[in-house]
């Protein structure tokens, strides 16, 4: 099948940006040496769905080498770079993607993949699983299993086998210890205020941040914001996240109030309508809004919309909305992934970490699908050791074994 991308001519530049993070992640390098020797994953076909830039190309290029068909679809319409999915299609591997699609090309993409006829799948936010329990539920049968890389697509599968509809396993990749607690934590939190700050070009250093949700990847936004010098606020709706937060050294307070104060705004709890009319209705004049959740439902868009009287885009990726009493609120990427929408994602070292844990799921769904119930597994812990190992290894990084003796009595105690 013939691949959608914007421009072919575009490969040059994209080559040379997946050969740099390449430099930077010695386990899929690791991966890719075994992998593309004993090639596990021939004859299989595999559809990733996730943000398609030079550290998802790179996966992508280690399931090929390792055998499998691919075909790589993007997971957001601002996250997707030309250059990278034409350096992908000059490699051999099956693309629809582009910058800036429309709902519709967006759907159509996802479709064209499917009609590969997948038997594996990588999935980004749960798209393709629900497309594969909807309108393209032929093609259930034919899917061995998969692999989920965000929060947002852990919990839609969730509810589905909740519901006794999963027809298929799928491994929970974010919830693998190595996943959450590097990717989710340290991952989000720099790379967020990276796009935060090479949209904007403002400091924020003296500034007050308001972070909505303080899960793993709440965390390590606010701890970034802390670090580079801003007053943080976190908002929670769980008791137990919130105390954590005042014990992590933070404001915890109501939106309701913190909307009153905050000068940058950061909303990371996969829920809906988190910053809505009533917080836009008392915000100060410049307040900046970003999202760092999958989807763009966090910061109501249509509430904003509805209070503005007028609006146009300042800067690329900045939209201001001017409200009727002249104070003025910027939206940053369309409420998108300001990460991804905004910037490059994720540092590539953490990526490392995460991509591999991915090939390994899809290994795992390879060589266990006869024995796994269309449930959501989490990835065996001797899965995160190994990469956890591999990572020290590449940072030339030795720790202690136990002996036996201390084995032995590890199992008594």
């Amino acid at each position: 099948m013939e691949s959608i991308i914007r421009d072919i001519n575009l490969a040059p530049q994209g080559h040379d940006k997946i050969n740099w993070v390449k430099q930077f992640m010695p386990v899929l390098n690791k991966l890719n040496d075994e992998l593309s020797q004993t090639k596990p994953l021939l004859g299989q076909n595999l559809v990733v769905t996730m943000h398609l830039e030079a550290k998802t190309a790179y996966l992508a290029i280690v399931l090929k080498n390792a055998g499998a068909n691919v075909t790589v679809t993007g997971s957001n319409p601002l996250s997707t770079q030309d250059d990278v999915a034409a350096a992908l299609v000059e490699q051999g591997i099956t693309v629809f993607a582009w910058y800036n699609t429309t709902a519709e090309e967006y759907e159509s993409f996802l479709h064209k993949a499917l009609d590969t006829k997948p038997s594996i799948i990588v999935d980004d936010g749960g798209d393709l699983v629900s497309l594969l329990h909807g309108a393209r539920k032929e093609l259930a049968s034919n899917i061995l299993g998969g692999s989920e890389e965000t929060t947002t697509g852990v919990l839609r599968l969730k509810a589905l086998a909740a519901e006794k509809r999963l027809t298929f396993p799928m491994i929970a990749v974010n919830d693998a210890y190595c996943k959450y607690l590097f990717d989710n934590r340290y991952g989000t939190g720099q790379s967020t205020w990276d796009g935060i700050m090479r949209t904007t070009n403002l400091t924020v250093t003296g500034k007050t941040a308001v972070i909505a949700g303080y899960g793993w990847c709440g965390k390590g936004v606010a701890m970034r914001a802390k670090g580079l010098g801003a007053n943080v606020i976190v908002t929670e709706v769980d008791p137990i996240k919130a105390i954590e937060a005042v014990f992590d050294g933070f404001q915890v307070m109501p939106m309701e109030e913190a909307a009153k104060v905050g000068d940058i705004f950061v909303t990371l709890t996969g829920c809906s309508d988190v910053i809505r009319r009533e917080h836009f209705a008392v915000m100060k004049t410049g307040a900046i809004l970003a999202n760092a959740g999958h989807f763009d439902c966090e910061i109501s868009k249509a509430d904003l919309s509805v209070l503005a009287a007028s609006r146009k885009i300042v800067r690329k990726n900045i939209e201001e909305f001017t409200m009727t009493d002249g104070r003025r609120v910027y939206l940053l990427a369309e409420g998108r992934l300001v990460n991804l929408a905004a910037g490059d994602g994720h540092p590539t070292e953490i990526m490392d970490l995460s991509f591999a844990m991915q090939a390994l799921a899809v290994l795992h769904i390879l060589n266990h699908h006869k024995n796994l119930a269309p449930e959501v597994y989490t990835l065996p812990n001797e899965l995160n050791e190994r990469v956890a190992l591999l990572k020290l290894a590449g940072m030339g990084i030795a720790i202690d074994t136990l002996s036996d003796e201390q084995r032995k009595y590890l199992l008594q105690a």
